[in-house]
């Protein structure tokens, strides 16, 4: 399946999924108004204008979305985004808002829920503004998880709205299924948005197991925009969107919303697109360190959801202090006077277009996935443009790279290694985007020892391994900051450096994604590997839709280059699974997670502790000052 792009002028919906005829009929009636009546009619509304192509516009762009999603849930394509206009996201149910007439993406959601019969629909609102129609359309149905960022500085932004506070959590049936992370300074950058999707969104959306993703693209929220002043670049994007696509079995549907700085605009949707389309996301550039008011909001929003949410129960959601409230009685905020409170500046941002000229579109390797077996196994189904590996390393250079571990002595141990240097050769000249190898249980150790060294001498910079199951850390692995390594699967939680880390192997599977959520994916994102590896060793007891989940995660870092070592005897069982999503398919769902036990969160929380001063992506709240 592949990628739809849905844009076509002449594109029309099936039907309009509105319940209000009054005011779909007053849309229609624009088209044969004159100047002045469509001016009196757009200063009834917010932010609004109308024109006599508004209502044919406006009717494309829903329908648009409604053809999306039946592409999408009949399996037409895997996921799509429709490039639409006008925006929808303000629109509310008898009201165009901020240049938005009908609400396309919950018009959408509607559509998903009533033709297809779905039941849980995750609809992420990444654009710069709160997406207050869609909150009041759903704020009272646990069938959609609503989630929001947006620009707000406790209440001065752009709808002004109260509601758009971290406490607006939905009402009646639907409390907790509105998300509001509201930014309270100018200037969020790709830390703070990652971090917001690994501490606030992504555990929620796991434990809600949606059906569907909807996506609010709008890309306001991107460097350079003059509305957002925020300083996000287009590569972000890639990363959110990957995230987004081990949801939901990878059915995405986006859809534009906002976004007032045509390069930046045209730079972040290209990113979106090439990640449905199975591309690996570019490095991001920057520092991945989140401010202090960025973690505030995040904390804020945690403590205000975790009454309803299982997965946020065990952790740290203390409130953060908050300064009273800066509302007026009339429920607007009030105009902010010199001396009095104002958000703290941001650091200016970059020109966009000079940051825009250094972003790496490194083209695609000719293969993206390649599996090096010790011989071919009839049972392995593989998609049909991942490749069998046939060549090996010489005989001579493998021998070589055997000589200082016993265990790689034997014949079987010697010729799984020439296979894995042959392919993490190709992966270091970028002849080869990921790949799968194959070891003997008991070489295990000292192949992922040589893959290490060889990675290192070969050109990688920042080499990131992670272990799972009994694979001890290699003895000579230096503590330089070129290696950093994560072993899953270890006896106690410990931290021997900032640089080697061992968790114990979460028992269920909620403890699973705590610990990918909360410690591998933020150390990771700080660390900023080129190369990963992924080793699967004796006893790592991980399940293949698990290890699936694990290397499409990973894909996520070092613009996809991952590296995944099997034991020899589960290759039939992993490698067909782990090629897929290497390539760029979407793991299959764990289904609802279950809650962490008590020791995984607590070996959790231990390690967290030990890593924050030294790993900033660990944190979840900021840092007090007294």
């Amino acid at each position: 399946m592949g990628t739809a792009l849905v844009y076509h002028e002449d594109m029309t919906a099936t039907r309009l999924l509105w319940d209000d005829p009054e005011y779909v009929s007053l849309v229609r009636k624009t088209q044969v108004l004159g100047e002045e009546e469509l001016q009196a009619l757009s200063g009834q509304f917010d932010a609004i204008y109308f024109h006599p192509s508004t209502f044919h516009c406006a009717r494309l762009a829903a329908g648009a979305g409604l053809q999306l999603v039946d592409a999408v849930l009949t399996g037409a394509v895997q996921n799509g985004l429709a490039l639409v206009r006008p925006p929808g996201h303000h629109s509310q149910r008898a009201a165009a808002n901020g240049f938005c007439v009908f609400n396309n993406v919950a018009i959408a959601a509607a559509h998903a829920k009533q033709k297809h019969g779905l039941h849980r629909i995750l609809i992420v609102d990444w654009d710069v503004h709160h997406g207050q129609g869609i909150q009041y359309l759903f704020e009272d149905d646990p069938s959609v998880l609503y989630f929001s960022w947006h620009r707000y500085e406790h209440g001065r932004f752009w709808p002004f709205l109260r509601e758009s506070d971290a406490d607006a959590v939905g009402r009646g049936q639907g409390l907790g299924f509105t998300v509001n992370l509201p930014w309270n300074q100018v200037g969020m950058g790709n830390a703070d948005y990652v971090a917001a999707f690994l501490h606030l969104l992504l555990p929620l959306a796991f434990e809600f197991d949606p059906e569907l993703v909807l996506v609010s693209a709008g890309f306001d929220s991107a460097i350079g925009d003059p509305e957002g002043q925020m300083q996000a670049t287009p590569e972000c994007f890639a990363h959110l969107t990957h995230l987004l696509q081990v949801l939901a079995g990878g059915r995405v549907c986006a859809m534009l919303e906002g976004g007032y700085h045509l390069e930046s605009l045209a730079e972040s949707v290209c990113m979106t697109v090439q990640t449905l389309l199975g591309d690996p996301a570019p490095p991001l550039s920057g520092l991945m360190v989140p401010c202090q008011s960025a973690l505030e909001s995040i904390q804020s929003a945690r403590a205000a959801q975790a009454p309803y949410w299982k997965s946020l129960q065990l952790q740290d959601v203390t409130p953060v202090p908050t300064s009273p409230s800066t509302h007026s009685p009339e429920g607007r905020p009030p105009p902010l006077l010199p001396g009095g409170p104002m958000c703290k500046a941001a650091a200016p941002a970059p020109a966009p277009s000079s940051l825009l000229d250094q972003l790496c579109l490194c083209p695609a390797p000719s293969v993206r996935t390649t599996v090096a077996l010790t011989a071919p196994d009839i049972t392995l189904v593989l998609p049909p443009d991942v490749i069998q590996q046939e060549g090996s390393a010489l005989r001579e250079e493998t021998e070589a790279w055997a000589r200082p571990h016993e265990s790689l002595a034997r014949e079987e141990a010697l010729t799984a290694l020439g296979k894995l240097l042959y392919l993490l050769d190709g992966m270091l000249d970028g002849q080869v985007n990921s790949g799968i190898a194959a070891t003997p249980a008991s070489a295990a150790a000292a192949t992922l020892d040589v893959a290490i060294q060889r990675g290192l001498s070969h050109g990688a910079q920042r080499l990131l391994c992670v272990a799972l199951g009994q694979l001890d850390r290699p003895p000579d692995l230096a503590h330089d900051g070129r290696t950093l390594w994560l072993n899953i699967g270890g006896k106690e939680a410990a931290a021997l450096s900032m640089f080697h880390v061992a968790t114990p192997l979460p028992v269920m599977t909620g403890g699973f994604l705590s610990c990918i959520l909360g410690l591998v994916l933020p150390l990771a994102y700080g660390f900023q590997p080129d190369l990963v590896l992924v080793a699967l060793g004796p006893g790592h007891g991980l399940q293949g839709p698990h290890a699936a989940l694990l290397a499409a995660m990973l894909r996520g870092l070092a613009g996809g280059r991952v590296l995944a070592l099997l034991e020899e005897d589960s290759t039939p069982q992993l490698a067909g699974i782990l090629a897929r999503v290497l390539r760029g398919e979407a793991p299959p769902s764990l289904g609802p997670s279950s809650v962490a036990s008590p020791e995984d969160v607590q070996a959790l929380m231990y390690l967290r502790g030990q890593l924050e001063p030294q790993w900033k992506m660990l944190q979840c709240r900021p840092h007090l000052v007294v």
